[in-house]
């Protein structure tokens, strides 16, 4: 059920900036955005909105939010956080589903699929991409790129599909069933990737025309796409200013959108400046060829792709002036109703907008803050016009009386630059508000003009708290100033003082008023700092609220003191009176304050205001004690519309509602989620109360609609309500005074060997609801602690004698009589040895210490006269009290003296002693005679300055308390990081519990191994520094090539990916099967198998067989791998017969070859070794899937050998588990595959020694396996049937060569002279490999003419080549001939590309091309290019032919396509030379087909050539 909605209407928290998705509403018409770390909730219609709910659980900024659009889901959506977290919620209920933590780095884009109802994709900056399935709880990483992801969007089109933008520009499509294959890669924007869209429908080419489309296609090598049919549309936004369309079906652009500049931005904004723009996109949902996108100044724009020009695009908003947003915007997301479709945009002007897209004009503004809302104020003559001071350096006056747009507001930005933190209208001048901010200043904005604001010459120190309109005091209130304005602009702040400031001349220097206040009441000593005030409606009395807790009540004008209040011990917050309108007389002297400890206090001022005292009175007891909050008072509120009802907000999160008259609550409100700042009671409705906080809202609500009564109680409210009940006992209260008292005797005391202590706890302190860890929002900060006072404690002397009497006692007990000693000849040898030893070691002479007092002691080196006139001096000054100028004991010639003076004679000797160990660097000494002295503070700050502190220094500092010792363990610190002495340094950081600025100090100087033996000592396990002071030593580690250790450092930072990762950068066999067996030990299987799968086949590649089987072995699940081992190695063995490879490696098993066919051996040797059988039916099963999973490269011709047969070996390994599962279609597509690898390769010795090894009887053997096909498919039957063609193809060459005598007869004929060696032509068919010699004489008849002719029997000739007529085939001819006709059509537009661009280039530079393009264009490796082509060769005629042949691949059947084939032309050449040589060879029906085709399909270049000696 859904979650009751506490307050009535809500300024929700901007949504958070520069995030790619952070915005998304759903069918319902529900609105979310992220706000901080929560998501809200907005019910939205083209009319109206209301916010209606949010969901809270993240603990840091939200980054990502979409919702399901799946049907039936629509209330269901997801969100992802800085904080690690994606998380799946209900917004019905506003409850959580689930979540998952699985990324490691910041989430940076978040999207739901719009097919999968249950599959929520994100992104993280460090390219990882993680797709959740949460409804089975199942997640799977993805990482197609190393780069930093900025959005992703899934496909509407293909489930699987997604398309990711990475910072630096990228774009890729990714397939995630096919573990993230990275379909399409998209270049073309250059900066960073800001959004992507999809187009919502399949649609046809919209948007260029036909010939423009080829054209492109051409250009590009593309690959015939059918223009008929639909494709599937990207849209993507780019920080280069650009939005671009990309065809994802052939992944490529069609089409750049560039950014207009709008001239109605003036000059002030450079589009060029790409830091402004922020460029989101949008497509429509009913609007296929229409694009949203954002521009530079926060403006919104239609893009439609079927026009050009100046028409492609229309402005949002240009109907009425100022409907645009006014910053760059960061969302776009829209929904489309019954009537209309609505957008709904999210800016930098904290504003989000709704649009309607077939007016384009904006339907409502609803706006955020960006900040901790500080403070309210209504004006009290535009009612209902709210001032809201906010965090954001932004006021907004906000209308709450509209009705047609409920969050009507204005914004006031201009000349602020910090936090506003205190706002006050102007009583008289409706247009008036002043302002205080952050940084100190005070000043005034006009509402009814755009003007920037007056600013106030006077700065405050801090920040300023309060803002006040009252009466003129001294100076303004004399002479003709007061005639000029009635009202005065009065600041505190946190400096504590209170400036008075003339409104109309803000230029002026603002007066402080307590020196009107010390002259008026005649106050000689320092005032309190001041933390709030508060002027009394009808303007004669002021109330100032101070830092110590009192509160001052003076009377207008002259600010005369006329009582104290002392109630309050802590910094006073807010102080309100109550209305002047009250219908109860006592009502209208009642004033409430609040504090930091928690507890409300209203005193009726009624007797001192009617009958003022002569003389200041205190007051301590208050008229009403308001007990509930359990955390400090931030601010009060009077209901203008009742009497003595009061409301207050607290850091406790709550506001409370009181009935003063009455003393009891009547309704606390919990709709905020954090501290409350500000409060305001509405001046128009007596049920609706306005709140602020450091949740970034403002919430209306109404009192009568609150469930609770009271704050929620906790320990602290337990301990208020204790306060209560002890305040009556008047013993506490002495008992507190007294210890009071005594403190401030002992306040000024010297205490040096002492404790520094603070007195005996006030009860206030107790019951404080203040809160340590106070932020931001934090009012008053500088006096939340109570001043503590020193205490003198009796320390006893240390007893230095100590260690000497036990040495005493311990001799005399070793003396004592009766006590048995070794014998005397022992003890008188080990004596003697003792004193050899001593006089040995013993020094020539012991120096004398230096005198710490060297010029006194100097003195004593004087003759006899002087000493003798020294003691009469002393005498007669201790005496007669008679003192010369030219006699001072302690000083000058007399210094000596001093020592035998009183005190103030001995300290001057001291400073001059003190003076000379400075000249000569004796530091030691002068601290001593400082500590003697008792300035032990003075001894502190030299050796701090000189830097000169040492171990005894900083250990006796703490005899001045604990602040001291604090600060001169800190210089310390500083002093040993000076002298290089790093460790030292950190351990006496430790010892002032700054454990993580140790770490960090050993960090800096690459101590990584004593910081993490630190920080493993002094830290939690889990303490993230521990961590990433690992991860820091792993990369300088592994920098440094020390890979080992690096992984070490990995391991214990828990992450094993990379501890293997850089284990395996060592790539030696060692390492890589360390790497592998360590992944396996923590669980990175794939890991491990890969890096099993690379030692093995590097292994493989020195045939190693051996060792490559132990490597799987110790590997499971890689058992079909084990296979291809096996077989490469039986292939082999079967391959060294041939002589086609010799083996020369040790290292194999004794595996023998007998007579059994390659098939069968391979069979018999998985059963033996493996236990692999066809019984075993689900294991060949997975075993087929195994192998089928992994995907070799097409081969080339320069494909190494070794790695050739490697693929091989595994084809074949498919084929035999082909072959045990009886799948006969899969196991003739395998053979032609295999057969096709070895064509590729152009090796055909190894494709027909495969052949024999697979397909023993040739073509029988085929048609052994096609019997045995229940129902044949039309793929199986054309698979089957090229591969009878490769046979054949094999066959042909065999007859060639040897079976038809052509080999012989071709010998004989250049022996006899009768074929010139110079004239025989050799043309390489398409592959290079395959020759075909057409040869010449001298009179050019060909060879044949002057050869004996064969006879041979007509029957024969049909027998041995019927195989031929498979090869015949005129369907493969049509298709491999277009193919080769289009690849030379690419090659010759190729070539004219390169001519222009030659041709521009040599113009750019001045140089006039004289080169002819035909002439450039057929150069020696385009000549048979240009004379296969008998047209002209223009672009037109070549895009004609290059269509024409396109339509002519479409009309072949894909079954033929999909199938390799053995070169038809080539095989009728082959023929038709088997005749010319040995006449009657060839049937004639055969010959004549062969040179049918030649003539029907031998128009390439490569076969006119060849075909030459044939057809003269």
């Amino acid at each position: 059920m859904k979650l009751t909605k506490m307050h009535e209407r809500l300024l929700p928290p901007s949504p958070n900036w520069y995030c790619s998705r952070c915005c998304d509403v759903n069918p319902k018409g529900l609105l979310g955005f992220g706000g901080k770390n929560s998501v809200y909730l907005l019910s939205v219609t083209a009319t109206s909105l209301v916010v209606s709910g949010e969901l809270k659980g993240h603990t840091e900024r939200v980054s990502g939010f979409a919702f399901c659009h799946y049907p039936g889901q629509d209330d269901i959506c997801a969100s992802c956080s800085d904080d690690g977290t994606v998380k799946i919620w209900d917004s019905y209920k506003q409850i959580k589903l689930k979540e998952h933590k699985n990324h490691q780095s910041t989430i940076t884009a978040l999207h739901w699929s719009p097919l999968v109802k249950d599959l929520v994709v994100s992104g993280d900056e460090k390219g990882i991409v993680i797709c959740y399935w949460y409804n089975r709880n199942d997640t799977q990483c993805f990482f197609p790129e190393p780069r930093n992801i900025f959005c992703l969007s899934c496909s509407p089109h293909n489930e699987n599909h997604i398309a990711v933008g990475y910072k630096d520009g990228m774009i890729v499509i990714i397939d995630i069933s096919k573990k993230s294959e990275v379909i399409h890669r998209l270049r073309g924007h250059d900066d960073e990737i800001h959004s992507l869209a999809w187009c919502h429908q399949p649609l046809e080419e919209f948007y260029v025309r036909h010939d423009e489309v080829l054209e492109s296609e051409v250009a590009s090598g593309g690959n015939g796409v059918d223009l008929a049919g639909k494709e599937c549309y990207l849209a993507s936004g780019s920080k280069d200013q650009t939005v671009r369309v990309w065809s994802t079906t052939r992944g490529k652009g069609v089409m750049t959108l560039k950014l207009p500049f709008l001239k109605r931005r003036g000059a002030s904004v450079d589009p060029s400046v790409k830091e402004r723009l922020w460029l989101t996109v949008h497509w429509c949902k009913g609007r296929s060829t229409q694009i949203v996108s954002s521009c530079f100044g926060g403006e919104l724009i239609l893009w439609d792709l079927t026009k050009s020009g100046k028409q492609k695009w229309t402005l949002f908003g240009s109907s009425v002036d100022g409907q645009n947003h006014t910053r760059i915007a960061f969302n776009l997301c829209s929904i489309l109703t019954e009537d209309r479709e609505l957008i709904f945009s999210t800016s930098m002007d904290r504003d989000v907008k709704c649009w309607d897209l077939s007016t384009l004009d904006c339907c409502w503004t609803v706006p955020s803050l960006g900040g901790f809302v500080y403070c309210l104020n209504f004006s009290p003559l535009d009612t209902g016009s709210l001032a809201v001071g906010v965090g954001d350096n932004m006021i907004r006056t906000w209308n709450t009386l509209t009705i047609q747009n409920r969050y009507d507001t204005k914004i006031f930005w201009q000349g602020i630059k910090s936090k506003v933190t205190a706002l006050a209208w102007h009583p008289l001048k409706e247009n008036w508000l002043a302002f205080g901010t952050d940084d100190g200043k005070v000043g005034i904005f006009d509402t009814y003009s755009n003007r920037p604001p007056q600013i106030s010459a006077s700065y405050h120190r801090k920040t300023v708290y309060t803002l006040a309109w009252g009466p003129p005091v001294p100076p303004l209130s004399f002479g003709g100033e007061r005639e000029k304005q009635s009202l005065t602009l009065y600041s505190c702040a946190g400096e504590g003082t209170i400036f008075q400031h003339n409104a109309w001349k803000l230029t002026e220097e603002a007066t402080d008023i307590d020196k009107v206040i010390r002259e008026t009441n005649g106050i000689k000593h320092k005032l309190q700092a001041h933390s709030d005030l508060n002027w009394k409606p009808d303007g004669k009395i002021l109330a100032v609220g101070n830092e110590d807790g009192s509160i001052e009540i003076f009377q207008a004008l002259d600010l005369k003191l006329l009582c104290s209040i002392q109630q309050h011990h802590k910094i006073i917050n807010a102080l309100c009176w109550h209305h002047d309108h009250a219908s109860q007389e006592d009502a209208s002297y009642l004033l409430a304050s609040g504090s930091n400890n928690a507890i409300i206090y209203v005193h009726n001022l009624k007797n001192l205001i009617v009958t003022p005292p002569d003389t200041p009175i205190t007051m301590m007891e208050p008229y009403r004690t308001l007990i509930g909050h359990t955390a400090k008072i931030t601010g009060l509120s009077w209901s203008p519309h009742h009497d003595g009802r009061l409301v207050s907000v607290c850091y406790d999160g709550t506001a409370q509602v009181w009935d003063v008259m009455k003393d009891e609550p009547l309704c606390n409100y919990r709709g905020h989620k954090g501290r409350l700042l500000c409060v305001q009671w509405s001046p128009v409705d007596p049920d609706v109360i306005w709140t602020g906080g450091d949740d970034f809202t403002v919430q209306e609500w109404r009192v009568s609609k609150q469930e609770h009564l009271k704050p929620p109680k906790g320990k602290k409210g337990i301990e208020l309500e204790k306060k209560r009940t002890s305040q009556a006992k008047p013993k506490a209260r002495k008992k507190k005074k007294t210890s009071v008292k005594e403190c401030d005797k002992q306040e000024g005391s010297d205490v040096v060997n002492g404790d520094v202590e603070s007195c005996s706890t006030r009860t206030e302190d107790i019951a404080s609801g203040a809160d340590e860890d106070e932020e931001e929002a934090e009012k008053k900060d500088p006096h939340l602690t109570v001043d503590s006072f020193p205490t003198q404690t009796k320390v006893l002397p240390k007893d230095i004698g100590y260690h000497r009497d036990v040495q005493v006692t311990a001799a005399s007990e070793k003396n004592k009589p009766g006590v048995k000693s070794w014998s005397a000849k022992c003890d008188s040898v080990k004596e003697e040895k003792k004193r050899e030893k001593q006089e040995m070691q013993m020094p020539v002479k012991k120096k004398k210490a230096r005198s710490i007092l060297p010029l006194s002691t100097c003195m004593d080196h004087k003759s006899k006269e002087e000493q003798l006139q020294d003691c009469l001096t002393l005498a007669t000054v201790q005496h007669s009290g008679e003192l010369s100028s030219q006699c001072i004991p302690g000083s000058g010639a007399h210094i000596h003296l001093g020592l035998f003076e009183k005190r103030d004679a001995l300290y001057k000797m001291f400073d001059e002693e003190g003076r000379s160990h400075i000249e000569g660097g004796h530091f030691d000494s002068l601290f001593y005679l400082l500590l003697w002295k008792g300035d032990l503070a003075g001894a502190l700050q030299i050796a701090t300055e000189k830097g000169e502190l040492t171990d005894h220094l900083v250990a006796i500092s703490s005899m001045a308390g604990y602040q001291v010792w604090a600060r001169t363990v800190e210089a310390f610190v500083k002093q040993l990081c000076f002298q290089e002495q790093f460790v030292k340094a950190a351990s006496y950081l430790l010892s002032v519990h700054k454990v993580y600025e140790a770490i960090d100090l050993l960090k800096s100087q690459q101590l990584y191994r004593e910081a993490i033996a630190l920080a493993k000592s002094r830290l939690p396990s889990e303490d993230p520094a521990l961590k990433d002071l690992y991860i820091s030593w792993a990369l300088v580690l592994e920098r440094d090539g020390h890979y080992a250790a690096a992984a070490k450092c990995y391991l214990a930072s828990d992450s094993t990916y990379e501890a293997v990762k850089v284990i395996a950068k060592k790539s030696d066999a060692m390492s890589l099967r360390t790497a592998a067996e360590i992944a396996r030990v923590v669980g990175e299987s794939d890991l491990s198998h890969t890096l099993s799968l690379r030692i093995a086949k590097e292994m493989l590649l020195d045939e190693d067989w051996l060792g490559a089987q132990d490597v799987l072995r110790a590997q499971g699940n890689l058992l079909g791998h084990q296979l291809i081992f096996a077989t490469n190695e039986l292939f082999y063995i079967f391959l060294e017969t041939t002589k086609l490879v010799k083996r020369s490696s040790t290292s194999a098993y004794s595996w023998t070859v007998g007579h059994d066919p390659f098939i069968e051996t391979v069979i018999k040797l998985w059963e033996t070794e493996f236990n692999v059988s066809s019984k075993d039916c689900d294991k060949m099963h997975l075993l087929y899937q195994q192998l089928k999973s992994v995907e070799n490269p097409p081969a080339s011709v320069n494909v190494p050998f070794k790695q050739l047969l490697f693929h091989l070996s595994h084809d074949i390994t498919v084929i035999i588990v082909s072959f045990l599962r009886s799948s006969w279609s899969e196991m003739i597509s395998d053979i032609l595959g295999v057969v096709n690898r070895c064509s590729e390769a152009g090796n055909y010795c190894l494709m027909r020694e495969v052949c024999k090894l697979l397909l023993p009887k040739g073509i029988d053997s085929i048609l052994s396996i096609k019997d045995m096909l229940d129902s044949p498919d039309v793929d199986t039957l054309a698979a089957s049937h090229s591969l009878e063609a490769f046979v054949a193809y094999i066959q042909l060459y065999e007859m060639w060569w040897k079976g038809s005598g052509t080999e012989l007869q071709f010998e004989m004929d250049v022996q006899r002279g009768s074929i010139d060696a110079g004239e025989i032509e050799l043309v390489y068919d398409e592959s290079g490999d395959h020759i075909i010699e057409n040869s010449t004489n001298g009179n050019g008849t060909t060879s044949d003419e002057c050869s004996p002719k064969k006879e041979l029997c007509h029957s024969k000739q049909e027998s041995s080549l019927s195989f031929c007529r498979n090869l015949l085939s005129e369907t493969h001819a049509a298709l491999q001939t277009t193919q080769h006709l289009i690849k030379e059509i690419q090659e010759k537009l190729s070539s004219m590309v390169h001519f222009h661009m030659r041709a521009a280039e040599s113009k750019k530079n001045g140089e006039l091309c004289r080169e002819n393009p035909e002439t450039d264009l057929t150069g020696p490796t385009e000549a048979p290019v240009a004379q296969s082509i008998e047209e002209p060769e223009s672009l037109p005629s070549l895009i004609a032919l290059l269509s024409e042949y396109n339509k002519t691949l479409t009309h072949i059947p894909d079954h033929i396509k999909r199938n390799s084939f053995p070169d038809v032309l080539e095989c009728c050449l082959i023929l038709l030379y088997m005749e010319r040589s040995v006449p009657s060879s060839v049937p004639e029906d055969l010959a004549e087909q062969a040179r049918s085709l030649i003539r029907k399909y031998g128009t390439t270049v490569t076969y006119k050539k060849a075909c030459r000696s044939f057809f003269n």
